[in-house]
């Protein structure tokens, strides 16, 4: 039976990954996968995260289940880094969390339930955005539609088109949003747009979906919340798939959440008990360990402060390297100008390199980039940004 089942095409960055794991150059360098690297090619583990392992491995009794929903103090903790630990969506209970396998599973869990319990057919993203949410979407039943988001021709955002597109999202329709640091583009609203779009979404009445994957990396940790945080004054239901994947370094421990808000707590109650419902019969309870790092630091007011400078350190490391990156590619003569990758947030960039030269820059020179063009920034370091530097400068 099997030999009727036809390949797969490789994931266009999962599966970029295992061709340069099978590239035997020397010289190659990988800007596809998200993770961030030291000056030595590393993605380090924090120190505060081997302090919260060390304490773990002393106090550890047991292996036992977590509940559906994962550890509650988790939850708690996941919301004040969301809302602000004194937001009124805190104070009254109005707010519940999931721990789930990454944030990949949380937004699995949110497409779900859109799908089941609110009725739902449609979801609006950004055009473009992360390679893996049309396949996430579209698995769990929602028919993808894209809205306007970067301006191609000017590097920056299309505010009026991506205004002008939800204008038309019904209130049977859902709508993703990146909380902070756009990938693949790097480029965020500003406060403003926040707000309008928060009008918008409070106006039209579509379900809201926020996808925060990197709170920390772009300005602060606080300050990256800033949209969230826009739309929580004005839309009284809201749901998040975070991740704690970069500003832990906790990539392979699959650490995120599903938070959900309701303008009252009976009716918050009753949303999630569906939510559980969905990951009952989904993977029925979440992994512990990566969860229990996380509440250890931040349930700690010195290894939380610790670990808020350790993210503070990864995101002025990127801004340094892309600000290297723009100087370097003028330093070699390229004409085009670069200068908006200094501007972007994050770990991605959206170079704007054609899709025959991503393949060259592959085939002729061991530089693997994601076929859309985006860069990972944050796997570039000072050692390697000539020999890259040098290559796309070959390519254009």
């Amino acid at each position: 039976m099997f030999e009727r089942v036809n390949r797969a095409p490789d994931d266009p960055i999962l599966g970029l990954n295992e061709a340069f794991n099978a590239d035997s150059r020397t010289e190659k360098v990988n800007l596809g996968v998200g993770v961030f690297k030291n000056e030595d090619g590393v993605t380090p583990i924090l120190d505060t995260v081997k302090e919260a392992e060390r304490r773990l491995l002393q106090g550890e009794t047991t292996k036992s289940y977590l509940a559906i929903g994962g550890d509650a103090e988790y939850g708690r903790q996941v919301q004040g880094l969301l809302f602000g630990s004194d937001h009124n969506i805190i104070s009254n209970q109005l707010a519940r969390t999931a721990q789930t396998p990454g944030g990949t599973g949380a937004l699995r869990i949110a497409a779900e339930f859109i799908v089941r319990q609110l009725d739902v057919e449609n979801i609006w993203v950004s055009d473009p955005t992360w390679a893996n949410h049309g396949a996430v979407f579209r698995s769990a039943g929602l028919t993808v539609k894209p809205y306007r988001y970067y301006d191609a021709d000017n590097q920056c955002l299309d505010f009026a088109g991506m205004l002008e597109d939800l204008e038309t999202a019904g209130s049977n329709e859902a709508v993703l949003l990146h909380g902070c640091c756009h990938n693949p583009t790097g480029i965020d609203p500003t406060a403003d747009q926040w707000q309008q779009l928060a009008d918008l979404a409070e106006r039209r009445g579509f379900v809201v979906l926020f996808d925060f994957a990197y709170q920390g990396f772009a300005t602060g940790v606080d300050d990256d919340a800033e949209g969230l945080r826009t739309f929580a004054k004005k839309v009284p239901e809201l749901l998040v798939a975070s991740s704690f994947s970069k500003n832990f370094g906790l990539y392979n421990e699959r650490v995120g959440a599903f938070t959900l808000v309701a303008s009252d707590r009976s009716v918050a109650d009753d949303a999630y008990s569906q939510v559980k419902t969905i990951i009952r019969a989904n993977y029925s309870n979440p992994p512990a360990h990566g969860a229990k790092v996380v509440t250890t630091i931040l349930a700690d007011a010195e290894l939380k402060a610790k670990w808020i400078q350790e993210v503070a350190d990864m995101r002025q490391h990127i801004h340094g390297l892309r600000k290297l990156m723009v100087e370097t590619l003028k330093d070699l003569g390229v004409e085009k100008d670069f200068s908006f990758i200094q501007a972007q947030n994050g770990m991605f960039s959206f170079s704007g390199l054609t899709p025959e030269q991503v393949a060259r820059l592959k085939e002729e020179h061991g530089i693997y980039i994601v076929g859309s063009g985006r860069i990972n920034v944050a796997g570039l370091s000072s050692k390697n940004m000539r020999t890259v530097c040098e290559a796309i400068a070959s390519v254009l």
